[in-house]
């Protein structure tokens, strides 16, 4: 049975793995706790393989945070999408725990901001304070330009967020959770083709895809090299909360770029590929018990789309 302490879950949640459709009607998901998150248009769905061997299953509607005024326009509409996803990826997560671990990791609601509180202080530490800390020793003992601190910065930040990556993929629970991402975009990516939606098809298709959350959060990485550097360079506490207001602008534009290289698939891939080599790190073959709650919870995140589950996908 997982035994994976619930910092830990809280930080997955926080770089957790989402990823959205090309075809016509969206869809995107993400691994939890022996399980699978989905979305369709209008419903989350969530599939969890339960101790006993079945699978549990729930559905609450979607109502898109960037489908109204402000929160629809350029850059803004990222920040809307980022935030829901961080809250529906912590309810998932916590559901997924109380059904594949039982009653004894229930989570209570000061447990649950607490945890939370800490999660971000953790990502701010090893993604905001340690790079410029690192790169601040650099400019001062190994006499680099600012320009190349800023580099430096940057590659510190990339380095710390795959070394993170593959560190916690060493542990077999967490193992298991990059099985299940594996399975999603198994699951997706056989959807898109229209293909038939059986265990033995999807298990055909490749666990990486285009539009992952990992690629998302390597492109924030580039992104903030340049939005950066434009903040200049003061002292160390001038970079690090310069850093920390300008985030959200960060990820703004990461999820433009992003956007627009889902619609330029040739030229997006090409430009992608980095990001698309990091989720040899972040997905495992996931195995025929995995793909098949996978495909539970597309099918329940589509249930009602206009007939169009998963189960009713191309021969």
């Amino acid at each position: 049975m997982l035994k994976i302490p619930l910092l830990f879950r809280k930080l997955y949640a926080l770089t957790s793995v989402f990823c959205l459709s090309a075809r016509e009607i969206p869809v995107g998901g993400q691994a939890v706790i022996e399980g699978v998150l989905m979305r369709g248009p209008t419903s989350w769905a969530l599939a969890v393989r339960a101790p006993e061997g079945g699978i549990w299953s729930r559905k609450w509607d979607a109502r898109p945070w960037n489908s109204s005024f402000p929160w629809n326009l350029p850059v803004i509409r990222g920040l809307a999408t980022m935030g829901e996803m961080l809250v529906t990826g912590f309810k998932a997560i916590s559901l997924s725990a109380q059904v594949a671990l039982g009653e004894e990791e229930k989570i209570g609601p000061l447990e649950l901001v607490a945890t939370f509180a800490v999660a971000i202080l953790g990502v701010v530490g090893l993604f905001i304070i340690l790079p410029v800390w690192l790169a601040d020793l650099g400019v001062r003992y190994l006499g680099v330009t600012q320009f190349w601190g800023h580099i430096l910065e940057g590659l510190t930040r990339a380095a710390v967020f795959v070394a993170y990556i593959a560190v916690i993929g060493l542990w077999k629970d967490i193992a298991r959770v990059f099985a299940y991402h594996g399975a999603e975009h198994k699951t997706i990516n056989a959807w898109e083709s229209e293909a038939r939606m059986d265990k033995e098809t999807v298990s055909g298709y490749s666990r990486i895809h285009a539009r992952c959350g990992t690629s998302f959060l390597l492109v924030v990485v580039a992104v903030s090299v340049v939005v950066f550097a434009v903040a200049g360079h003061g002292t160390i506490i001038w970079r690090i909360g310069s850093r920390l207001v300008l985030l959200p602008f960060v990820i703004g534009i990461s999820y433009e770029i992003i956007r627009w290289c889902s619609r330029n698939r040739r030229i997006g891939r090409a430009l992608m590929a980095p990001a698309l080599w990091l989720q040899y790190l972040t997905t495992r073959e996931p195995d025929p018990g995995q793909i098949e709650v996978a495909i539970s919870a597309l099918d329940l995140a589509l249930e009602g789309e206009a007939g169009k589950t998963a189960s009713s996908g191309g021969e």
